[in-house]
């Protein structure tokens, strides 16, 4: 087991929204998928969960609205301690991404299906059609309120997926893998849109992922290792340490990796903030002397 980093600051003065204090979970009691977890998550802050398959990454997001029932400890969501009478309450704070945005599909168009859900909230119509109108244009989905989600393509179904829920206003919006069937070119369009999302402040975010500029792009790492925290840290130390990406099977973001090789023979170059800084940084070397 690798030793937790300790000492990560929350944001300052910011409210913890997810709180885990002593929870387990596991199908078997003898044999616990996670095993006293704890942690806080304060309003706002961008976490990526890391870990090798089968870590019980999904597991995790998954006990905080009751999607699994925890078998141990307890957990507060928004200020609401986890339980029967609470569910409906907390499952309004929580928006939920899947790694197949077809699973998450109801309507026969997207319009139909982004109003599904806030029928749900028993809005009246004329808040639905704010709404609707407010989150297609946030997510430039507005030429598809009329077609049927088999008609579009991965990067527009997430889209959807995405525009959907935040269209019911959780704070909290838990994205599990929900780029892994992603090309790159839609892979790069999510990362904007969720840094579209943390620029505006209202939401806390986590996601499930194994991508490295992903993660390099969130405020935090929880790593899951032996069913529990392994470490509790910045994008930036898990990446300088390779014990911890190994645990995790995750490679460092290549700029990085191309910095660590050209140091490994003698070219001294920082370890760059992105391929851009990294490509001025060696520019020079291609003048000769």
């Amino acid at each position: 087991m690798i030793e937790a980093y300790k000492g990560l600051k929350e944001a300052e003065g910011a409210p913890a929204v997810i709180t885990m204090d002593g929870v387990s979970f596991g199908y078997d009691p003898e044999h616990p998928i996670l095993h006293n977890i704890n942690l806080s998550i304060p309003q706002g802050q961008w976490v990526s969960v890391v870990g090798p398959n089968g870590c019980g990454k999904s597991t995790l997001v998954k006990l905080l609205n009751a999607l699994l029932p925890k078998s141990e400890g307890n957990i507060v969501i928004c200020g609401h301690q986890l339980g029967e009478e609470t569910i409906g309450t907390i499952r309004q704070c929580i928006g939920m991404v899947f790694q197949n945005p077809d699973n998450q599909f109801i309507g026969a168009t997207v319009e139909e299906d982004m109003l599904f859900g806030l029928e749900g909230l028993c809005l009246p119509y004329a808040e639905m059609e704010e709404r609707l109108r407010t989150y297609t244009v946030k997510l430039g989905i507005e030429q598809l309120l009329s077609k049927h989600p088999g008609e579009l393509s991965g990067g527009q179904k997430q889209r959807v997926a995405i525009a959907s829920i935040l269209a019911m206003k959780p704070g909290i919006v838990i994205f599990d893998e929900a780029s892994s069937m992603l090309d790159e070119a839609s892979r790069d369009e999510l990362l904007r849109i969720l840094q579209g999302m943390q620029a505006e402040g209202q939401y806390t975010l986590l996601m499930i992922t194994h991508d490295a500029d992903e993660i390099l792009a969130s405020d935090r790492v929880l790593a899951l290792h032996g069913g529990g925290i392994a470490a509790d840290t910045t994008p930036q130390e898990l990446f300088r340490n390779a014990e911890l990406l190994e645990k995790c099977h995750l490679l460092a973001p290549y700029p990085w990796r191309l910095a660590s090789e050209l140091q490994s023979r003698g070219i001294r170059v920082e370890v760059p903030a992105s391929e851009k800084e990294l490509i001025d940084t060696l520019w020079p070397y291609n003048y000769s002397k």
